[in-house]
């Protein structure tokens, strides 16, 4: 299986063309677009502010309040005075919900703005046909508060979704906006980003933020790249490794050959990713669309049987009026409205922050249910690369010395195997010594000189074909477990063996035991041999192991989990033969350290390559869920208690809402959701 870091992968994104818009150097050229939310949250603030100040007049002039306050303050004309006032907060203050309705229904879809307008459209006409002598009583204070309370409760909910979304402002933010541009002479400029392409050098000093995905070619020196990847600690880099766009310079100068520039690179692939997520509508949030509008048929229906049924007991239509405006005040669907997005934007921030970015919405929702978790095991279970698990040494050496031996020789070797003995080494704090006569044995081994012996690092076959002495019956317990043997001879005599086998990553043991505590079965899916995936498998405490599997049999191998079985699945993997289980499962995850194609048909992208990722996107999905329906149930409840109250069911027994206590409770079922959905936590 070919492995990439995960600095390499390109997420194309091309799945359904849906990425091309999204990338770095739209969120800085796309000024106006970018900005427009910020623009209305300080519109509701101002508006608010002034309807404010006009209120405390109309406050004043009010008859109502100066009666409840036990004070005259009635003049000639203040009624005039105080239609003007009202009419001024009805027009500015009241004009972002009457746009709103109006483009609600335009769609033929209405919704909470056309609510909002319905019951300040009624208190205003109501009220200003007082003033001429055509109803007993008037509203504009209680208009003015309105509008208030729900300049306000809009002003909050947008701060908090604004906030909600800063997560892609963010990651934009991480990428400088100039390069030191090195030429053929080496002369050093600077340059925007912006210009830069593929092959140029660019100069990134101590401290300095890598402008671009691109190669080192000189130097050397530590990254920070915890804000991309969620790798706390600094990786250390040098010449012909990769650095990501954004990561941060340690101590050491560079010199970088850009590879991707613009939208290819890995900073701006993730943007798409996580405004993709913040994009896809989720089934919640449907549900909540649906009944926001079903909400305003039934309080249309509900305003007005209150204000008939109120007429016909024979009350007048002062009181049934305001009965009716309080129960179209009280139904306005704010809270439900928000319930879901607002549940949506910070789970998605959350699940950025943590390296978790989440393609498709509905999937991710879904996550909560999965019952069965597939592993594909090379580079997801394991690190894809070899490790020394055990050694065994002859009576005259100990394992330091035939490490050592090993390690001198192996120290020459491109191949994986010399690679795995040799970081056994630097583990062990020993330096390779110094190698002469290095010569490779075909098919055998390797043999040098190290400190004036001869030194062999060779294969079983050829210490059967030299007849040597060595335990057997250790060596046939580490082939039975599908590890490589290798034997180091010094002077053509045995003196030890080393074991080796693809490494299991120490969080994925973590990861199996919490899917346990949470129920949901492990399953391992595996091209490997029996032998290599029981040893595994035998690690992991795994108990069903499918070895063997041909790439084109994983998607078969889910369906027959999916129906057979009968349990909802999740597949994770990180190669192309994974591709399609990646897409048969119900949640496909990918590990971020996979290839392009694994990337594109998965449901969710686990940045860091770690398996504790897929238990942390289910334990996400669940408190997500709980938010959502915490929030839905606050907002509908609310609204079942709060409408026969506002309708006037216990208006016998002394217990009434007037509109403007209506709206400061709607405003606080608002808040209250906001509050909950920004309290979700991982």
């Amino acid at each position: 299986m070919t492995k990439h870091s995960h600095h390499e992968h390109n997420f194309d994104n091309q799945k359904e063309g849906r990425h091309n818009n999204h990338g770095v150097e739209q969120t800085h050229g796309n000024k106006q677009n970018h900005n427009h939310h910020p623009h209305m949250v300080e519109d509701f603030k101002v508006r608010f502010y002034i309807s404010l100040v006009i209120t405390i007049p109309i406050l004043i002039l009010s008859p109502m309040i100066q009666m409840f306050l036990g004070v005259d303050l009635r003049f000639d004309g203040d009624m005039y005075i105080l239609l003007a006032l009202s009419t001024f907060v009805f027009f500015y203050g009241g004009w972002p919900f009457l746009v709103g309705a109006k483009a609600e229904f335009k769609k033929h879809n209405p919704g909470m703005m056309t609510l909002i307008s319905l019951a300040i459209s009624v208190a205003y006409v109501y009220s200003t046909a007082s003033v001429f002598g055509f109803a007993k009583n008037d509203f504009f204070w209680e208009l003015a508060t309105l509008v208030d309370i729900m300049l306000i409760g809009h002003w909050i909910e947008m701060k908090s979704v604004t906030g909600a979304s800063k997560a892609l402002e963010e990651l934009a933010k991480l990428m400088p906006s100039e390069a030191h541009l090195v030429d053929d002479e080496g002369r050093v400029t600077e340059v925007e980003v912006a210009s830069l392409n593929q092959g140029d050098r660019v100069l990134v000093k101590p401290g300095e933020k890598i402008p671009t995905d691109g190669k080192i070619i000189d130097g050397k020196s530590t990254l920070d790249e915890s804000m991309l990847t969620g790798e706390s600690v600094p990786i250390e880099k040098e010449a012909n490794q990769e650095a990501i766009g954004g990561s941060i310079n340690g101590e050491g100068a560079l010199i970088i050959s850009v590879m991707k520039t613009g939208n290819e690179t890995y900073l701006s692939q993730v943007i798409s990713l996580v405004k993709e997520a913040q994009e896809s509508k989720s089934r919640a949030q449907d549900l909540a669309n649906r009944a926001a509008k079903w909400l305003f048929y039934g309080a249309l229906v509900a305003g007005l049987g209150t204000y008939f049924i109120w007429i016909s007991l024979g009350y007048p239509v002062s009181l049934a009026m305001e009965r009716m405006v309080t129960v179209l005040i009280i139904a306005c669907p704010h809270a439900l409205g928000l319930a879901a997005p607002l549940v949506v934007a910070v789970s998605t921030s959350i699940a950025a922050k943590n390296g978790l970015l989440i393609r498709n919405r509905a999937a991710f929702e879904g996550a909560r249910n999965i019952e069965a978790v597939v592993f594909d095991k090379t580079g997801t279970l394991t690190k894809g690369e070899f490790g020394v698990t055990n050694i065994s040494t002859s009576p005259d050496y100990n394992e330091r010395d035939v490490i050592s031996y090993a390690a001198s020789v192996e120290v020459q070797s491109q191949h994986p195997l010399a690679k795995g003995i040799t970081n056994k080494a630097t583990q062990m704090g020993i330096t390779p010594s110094k190698l002469e006569n290095f010569q490779s044995l075909t098919g055998k081994g390797l043999r040098g000189t190290v400190n004036g012996r001869q030194i062999l690092v060779v294969s079983p076959g050829y210490i059967k074909d030299m007849n040597l002495n060595y335990d057997k019956e250790q060596f046939d317990m580490w082939s039975s477990e599908g590890k490589t043997v290798v034997f180091t001879l010094v002077d053509n005599k045995y003196a030890g063996m080393i074991a080796l086998a693809d490494i299991v990553r120490e969080t994925a043991i973590d990861a199996i035991n919490q899917l346990k505590e949470m129920k949901i079965k492990s399953i391992m899916l595996t091209g490997d041999n029996a032998k290599v995936a029981q040893y595994v498998g035998h690690q992991l405490s795994i108990e069903e192991i499918f070895p063997e599997v041909l790439p084109h049999q994983k998607s078969e191998k889910i369906k027959h989990i999916q129906t057979t079985i009968g349990l909802l699945t999740a597949m994770t993997g990180d190669g192309v033969n994974d591709a399609p289980a990646l897409a048969k499962a119900d949640l496909g995850i990918a590990v971020g350290a996979g290839t392009d194609v694994a990337i594109e048909t998965a449901d969710v992208v686990l940045v860091k390559s770690n398996p504790l990722d897929v238990v942390n996107i289910i334990k996400l999905s669940r408190v997500t869920y709980r938010k959502m329906t915490q929030n839905l149930w606050w907002a509908a409840g609310y609204n079942i208690v709060a409408i026969p109250l506002a309708a006037g069911a216990l208006y016998k027994y002394g217990i009434v809402l007037s509109p403007a206590i209506g709206a400061i409770l709607m405003s606080l079922s608002t808040v209250i959701v906001a509050i909950n959905a920004r309290l979700l936590k991982l």
